[in-house]
């Protein structure tokens, strides 16, 4: 990890983000940046340790396992929905690959299938919320289905930004310290720093 500390408008020292991330994003980019390794860690750890615990015989702690990754879903989609659209962002705006999207030997333009990415991830959060009621700002888009337009994407997308921002708004500096509180719901704690995660997974 460099020493140095990234400014208001980069994701990574020397990586500025785009314009586009930083009129979104604005003061919140870093945590952004930040988020990018928890994200990544957290899903090799969790896919670790419940492939361990399925080759040791241990159902009992693949259950446990599983029961926690479903109480932190929320968390897992919104995040990794925020990443996506931040680094979507830095790609400029455009269109979506269609929905449903056949697999041809021509990949698609590169941005396109970023920004595509983005809005999936940001729908299936979408969808959650609208199953749960778990949404803390305004009206919550339709979740996305096949055939739909790029304006649903840019929708889905903009509401998961709302929610973080909201939630990075609401509860200032607990997710920089990466702890979790009692006060707080589970289903808006942030999984904390890597290696918190790290000692977390040696624990179980």
């Amino acid at each position: 990890m460099p020493d140095q500390l990234p400014s208001s408008d980069e994701l990574w020292p020397g990586w500025v983000a785009g314009r586009a991330a930083q009129a979104v994003y604005g003061k919140h980019l870093e945590r952004i940046g930040q988020l990018i390794p928890v994200v990544l860690c957290a899903h090799v750890m969790d896919r670790q340790g419940i492939t361990a615990a399925y080759n040791a015989g241990r159902q009992d702690v693949v259950d446990a396992q599983v029961a926690s990754l479903a109480m932190e879903c929320r968390d897992d989609l919104l995040e990794a929905a925020v990443v996506l659209d931040a680094l979507a962002l830095c790609q400029g705006n455009g269109s979506y690959l269609p929905r449903s999207y056949q697999e041809t030997s021509t990949p698609g333009p590169r941005d396109v299938e970023l920004r595509t990415d983005a809005s999936d991830v940001a729908g299936e959060h979408t969808r959650r919320d609208q199953q749960h009621g778990t949404r803390t700002t305004g009206e919550i888009p339709a979740p996305l289905e096949d055939g739909c337009t790029d304006g649903d994407r840019d929708a889905v997308r903009a509401y998961a930004r709302r929610e973080w921002i909201n939630r990075q708004e609401r509860w200032p500096g607990l997710w920089d310290q990466g702890q979790r509180s009692s006060a707080v719901p589970r289903e808006y704690m942030a999984r904390g720093s890597v290696p918190q995660l790290l000692q977390y997974k040696d624990e179980l």
